[in-house]
């Protein structure tokens, strides 16, 4: 932040290793827009994401394959959100039973299989591993 807002001074801001760059005086909302956005960097989360060939809307909640939606239910999205933010890596049934159906469930960790047979189904290009007696990994594509 600096109240210096000359294009060079900005250029010079931004090419000294900062992320980005605001000038004063500025708006309160696009402060924290811009800081909402650094944070999502860091962390490396992705509003969208392509998992060819479909384009998945993590806020909207949304999966599209050719631009024609494909319905999951809210245990199914969380499931594949689930997933993605942990892709690549195999995953306990009891893990996925914390992290996606919480601490309180006290059904089978069958659901769990019920659930992927369900995402697989309706997805039948989204790769998901299983490893016998264990669990789960989505693999990257």
């Amino acid at each position: 932040m600096s109240a210096r807002s000359k294009d060079l001074d900005r250029l010079m801001g931004l090419e000294l290793g900062s992320d980005d760059y605001i000038s004063k005086p500025f708006l309160p909302r696009e402060l924290v827009i811009r800081v909402n956005r650094l944070i999502k960097y860091i962390r490396g989360e992705e509003d969208q994401v392509v998992l060819a060939p479909y384009e998945i809307d993590l806020n909207a909640r949304n999966v599209v394959e050719d631009k024609k939606r494909i319905e999951l239910t809210a245990k199914e999205f969380d499931l594949l959100s689930y997933f993605i933010k942990h892709s690549g890596q195999m995953m306990s049934r009891e893990q996925i039973l914390e992290n996606v159906w919480d601490f309180a469930y006290e059904g089978s960790d069958r659901v769990v299989d019920d659930t992927v047979r369900r995402l697989r189904k309706k997805m039948p290009k989204l790769i998901v591993e299983t490893q016998y007696g264990y669990g789960y990994r989505l693999v990257k594509q």
